[in-house]
């Protein structure tokens, strides 16, 4: 398996193209094999595949706001995704209160994955965080709601964070799973890889089994979002796999 990182995790240094470029930099020096953006702050496409080339990074995905895959923006978004490489795009989350809404979100989503797949055979993932495992009063979880409609990109602190068998889960869903964010925290504060609580070696072994090529490392550590701690995270996860 390779390693990517989200590039939120570098957030707090990330302001405009030039500096998102400084980012990518410092994610190729830390040893990580692509990203996942988070925002691309002005850079165009064809530029942004230009220096992730140069670094010897692969785009693995994004978030993008749902909005980008409404019909009138598809087939823009598609094409700038695809110029960039990648083979998955998603959103880092979306309504998911009620039925109706994740019916909607998963249906807008499904349907742009539709026209991704037949164009260029891109996937197109939506991102949990821990409300999305909370049952409605049919029994029904948004998870599984907007999961039949699209593919997933499980961030699996959250989902432990939310009380899932992570390996139980993942298990049960791998056929639709693109992606996995790994991250950790304690008592649901998001803390740096493998200082935590969270089961990252179960969900590796889980990964492992699914034949996942790429595994995410996503840090929100707030007091700790820096390039230090992106490479002791995957310095931990390494140590793993």
């Amino acid at each position: 398996m390779k390693i990517a990182v989200q590039v939120y995790s570098l957030r707090h240094y990330i302001n405009d193209k030039d500096s998102l470029f400084k980012a990518l930099e410092d994610i190729k020096a830390a040893g990580y094999d692509g990203v996942e953006f988070a925002g691309y702050f002005g850079a165009e496409a064809a530029e942004l595949k230009a220096k992730l080339d140069e670094l010897g990074l692969v785009a693995v995905g994004g978030h993008i706001g749902i909005e980008n895959f409404e019909s009138d923006k598809l087939a823009d978004t598609i094409e700038f995704q695809h110029t960039l490489g990648v083979k998955a795009i998603g959103v880092g989350g979306a309504p998911h209160d009620t039925v109706e809404e994740c019916v909607h979100t998963g249906t807008v989503l499904g349907n742009a994955q539709k026209y991704a797949m037949d164009k260029y055979g891109m996937k197109v993932y939506y991102h949990n965080h821990t409300e999305e495992f909370k049952k409605f009063d049919d029994g029904s979880m948004p998870i599984d709601i907007i999961g039949d409609l699209c593919s997933l990109e499980i961030d699996t602190y959250w989902s432990f964070v939310a009380g899932m068998d992570n390996y139980e889960f993942l298990m049960a869903h791998k056929d639709n799973i693109v992606h996995l964010h790994i991250k950790d925290g304690i008592d649901g504060k998001p803390i740096v890889i493998g200082r935590g609580q969270c089961d990252i070696p179960t969900v590796v072994k889980a990964a492992k089994e699914m034949g996942m090529e790429w595994l995410i490392i996503e840090n929100e550590d707030n007091d700790n979002d820096n390039a230090a701690a992106v490479t002791e995270s995957l310095n931990y996860l390494k140590s793993l796999i």
